[in-house]
């Protein structure tokens, strides 16, 4: 199969500056890969890489360049997880890969997954870090989504959590500290939590210090996020964690992000798709990995001012199913 490679930057402003406790964004920026052979098909995948670990435009697209003829010479989504680490590049490379194989196929790309059946999926919407006297307004014109993901950090956290609950009586909460609490300010926070009916607990404590979570009885479940990127990391969350985050940046892709999805869950543990934030092209493959999940967190579109054409669609955080034209 002869393809041609393509890697470009992106950029995304946000609709506003989105603030969590490691900082705050006015805009996103990621690689978009495209794959197109002889006979005219294409695949696109797009990527922004784990931040938190030092990741870049340029870095991912240097990783993309020096993997070029060697992933040319065999375009393979098993070999890609050994010519590329865990990561934005190999993300954009293995997501453009599904796309075009879906293409040439003539098939979903959820059906190639081995899935059955397309399920409909309801995204949380994410409230980013804000004075507290803004807490309400911001979550007002969302009070009617079903799930909410609240940003908090160490400060008075309870505090922003009530001011989302007093906005939107219904909803279900996630509370996403960021690693921002210590394991004993999650002791202090978790029970009032609970009592307002937060739904998940997102990575409360750092990555490399969450020993304490081990026997511990939280009495709302907690996720890990940077705690787990690959199914090869799981025997570090068990018995820490009751749910895990799956991003496809993390993970390097959906081949990997289904592998981590189908080990979690034959581990007992439940399962949460997020994103890096990102456009439709970002979304629609974490998508089928949402099918999967219990909790879904995808609403990166909903946070930025433009979006690719066939955009996916919210309503109240329900979610069109990808356009073909899009991805997939």
């Amino acid at each position: 199969m002869s393809l041609e490679l393509v890697a470009t930057p992106i950029r995304w402003e946000m609709n506003e500056p989105f603030r969590i406790s490691r900082g705050e964004m006015t805009h996103v920026e990621g690689v978009v890969v495209e794959l197109r052979d002889r006979a005219g098909h294409f695949g696109r995948g797009e990527a922004y890489g784990i931040a938190y670990e030092g990741e870049t435009v340029e870095s991912m697209l240097r990783q993309i360049d020096a993997a070029r003829a060697p992933f040319l010479a065999a375009p393979d989504r098993a070999a890609l997880l050994h010519l590329l680490p865990v990561g934005g590049a190999r993300c954009a490379l293995d997501c453009a890969l599904w796309d075009l194989e879906a293409k040439r196929a003539g098939q979903r790309a959820w059906q190639r997954a081995g899935l059955a059946t397309w399920r409909p999926l309801v995204s949380a919407y994410t409230i980013g870090m804000r004075p507290l006297a803004e807490i309400g307004a911001a979550v007002a014109p969302r009070a009617r989504y079903p799930l909410l993901k609240i940003k908090v950090g160490a400060d008075d956290p309870l505090a922003t959590v009530r001011a989302a609950r007093a906005a939107s009586p219904i909803a279900r909460l996630i509370v996403d500290a960021n690693q921002s609490w210590t394991f004993e300010r999650l002791r202090e926070y978790a029970p009032a939590c609970r009592d307002l009916g937060v739904a998940l607990l997102e990575q409360p404590v750092a990555a490399d210090a969450d020993a304490a979570l081990a026997g511990y009885d939280c009495p709302v479940p907690v996720c890990a996020d940077e705690a787990v990127h690959v199914a090869a990391d799981l025997a570090k969350v068990v018995g820490k964690y009751s749910v895990i985050n799956i991003k496809l940046d993390k993970a390097g892709g959906l081949t990997a992000a289904l592998e981590l999805a189908h080990a979690a869950l034959s581990q007992g543990l439940r399962l949460m798709v997020g994103c890096m934030a990102g456009s439709s092209l970002a979304i629609a493959p974490a998508m089928v990995v949402g099918q999967l999940c219990d909790f879904v967190d995808l609403d990166g579109p909903l946070l930025q001012r433009s979006d690719w054409p066939n955009p996916i669609h919210y309503f109240n955080g329900r979610m069109s199913q990808p356009d073909a034209a899009l991805w997939g």
